[in-house]
């Protein structure tokens, strides 16, 4: 499948709208953390967006200029119908012409600095 043009909100239905203004106003703990990191283009100068919307889904943290997707995963990723659900979302976002990479919320509370620096060398 070819990468398809890109557009900032990628034929978000008003639903998904909603959902992001709602998750915007709602971040976890751990969101938050990585948001303060990633916000104001701390990283590389790249601008973030947070609990953006692109079809039907909802992206944790999104880089248009890079095509990037930050995700953060709660306990209840790893449910069996849950890992499914993800890992068929990544491989229609990937198809999309996004790269997707995951964190766990122990990984971002932990390893912070780590995070982000993986995050400067997949966007340098």
């Amino acid at each position: 499948m070819e990468p398809r043009d890109f557009e900032m909100f990628h034929n978000a239905s008003p639903s998904a709208f909603e959902k992001a203004r709602f998750l915007r106003t709602h971040l976890t703990e751990t969101e938050d953390l990585l948001w303060q990191a990633l916000r104001n283009r701390k990283c590389n100068g790249l601008k973030f967006r947070r609990q953006h919307p692109f079809e039907e889904y909802i992206l944790d943290f999104f880089c248009l200029e890079k095509k990037l997707v930050v995700e953060i995963d709660g306990e209840y990723h790893l449910l069996k119908d849950q890992r499914e659900y993800d890992e068929n979302r990544t491989a229609f976002l990937e198809e999309s012409g996004l790269k997707v990479i995951r964190f766990t919320n122990e990984e971002v509370k932990s390893e912070l600095s780590k995070i982000l620096e993986e995050i400067k060398n997949i966007t340098s």
